[in-house]
């Protein structure tokens, strides 16, 4: 059960928490006001001053890492070549670049989010393609924005993308190409992709994602050499956190987009707050001093 924070507790972490700055990370972009995870999206949340970029990657039939929530092309979030959605989901790893680049996925309304943007005609980018954006962008966030990326990868269903290993390799060069080690962090539910890449490239950090209240959490992730916790942001706890941090492991949830649940986070001593709306939190953190 979610604990309650009473008002003293709170203004006691608060006032710890006042020198500290909060990093903001754009998830999918800035989902709550552009299409998710298209190349409109990660140019707004420059626009907007995020500390970090924050997307899911797919793989193609021929082995171009794409940035896509879903292992799949679905009717809901795009058009097809006719114009229309299509008739069922089409998985990301069953076709081609080329013929992944056929569908508009910035056209269709996202029901959730009544604040969102429209942006025809957007395609699903490549991650090559989201590094030469950010490389390309006058933005002051550009020069050292970083890039949080998950592992879209299911143990139950291996058909939808490559193995761990062949996985991480795929996308680690194209980290190596654009000199992006230092900025990238590489995030999954999946501990497999996250050991991988410490063995391939140490230096990218790693982020584990949890969606559930989990008992000795600090272990594993000690034992999975993971630099980032990322839960689900209804099962932290000031404890939890702080017993992160003891281990030398940094912490920020998800998904989190009203002052209330940022507040929350802020109290209980998150290093970072992953959310929908990244520019309205920036300006709410620089309210607080917290920026």
């Amino acid at each position: 059960m979610k604990k309650i924070l009473f008002p003293a507790f709170a203004v006691l972490l608060f006032s710890c928490a006042a020198a500290r700055a909060v990093e903001v990370h754009g998830h999918r972009g800035t989902r709550g006001t552009r299409p998710e995870n298209t190349l409109p999206a990660f140019a707004e949340a420059l626009r907007a001053g995020v500390d970090v970029l924050e997307m899911d990657m797919g793989v193609t039939r021929d082995d171009v890492i794409v940035i896509s929530h879903e292992p799949a092309i679905t009717p809901e979030r795009c058009l097809g070549p006719d114009g229309k959605p299509p008739e069922k989901p089409l998985p990301i790893r069953s076709l081609t670049l080329e013929e992944v680049k056929k569908y508009d996925c910035g056209s269709l309304p996202h029901p959730k989010f009544p604040e969102q943007v429209p942006a025809p005609g957007a395609r699903i980018p490549t991650l090559d393609e989201v590094f030469a954006l950010v490389e390309a962008s006058t933005q002051p966030a550009a020069a050292k924005v970083q890039f949080n990326t998950e592992t879209k990868i299911f143990p139950s269903q291996p058909e939808l993308t490559p193995a761990p290993a062949e996985f991480v390799k795929l996308m680690a060069g194209v980290v190596k190409k654009h000199g992006m080690q230092r900025r990238v962090i590489l995030q999954s539910f999946d501990v497999r992709t996250l050991k991988e890449m410490k063995k391939l490239v140490p230096e990218i950090r790693t982020s584990q994602l949890t969606y559930e209240e989990l008992v000795d959490i600090v272990p594993a992730l000690k034992s999975a050499k993971a630099d980032i916790w990322s839960p689900d942001y209804t099962w932290m706890t000031a404890d939890s956190i702080k017993e992160a941090h003891e281990a030398g492991i940094q912490v920020a949830p998800w998904t989190l987009n009203t002052p209330k649940d940022w507040d929350l986070a802020i109290a209980e001593g998150a290093d970072a707050i992953i959310t929908d709306y990244p520019a309205a939190l920036i300006e709410y953190l620089k309210a607080k001093k917290l920026r």
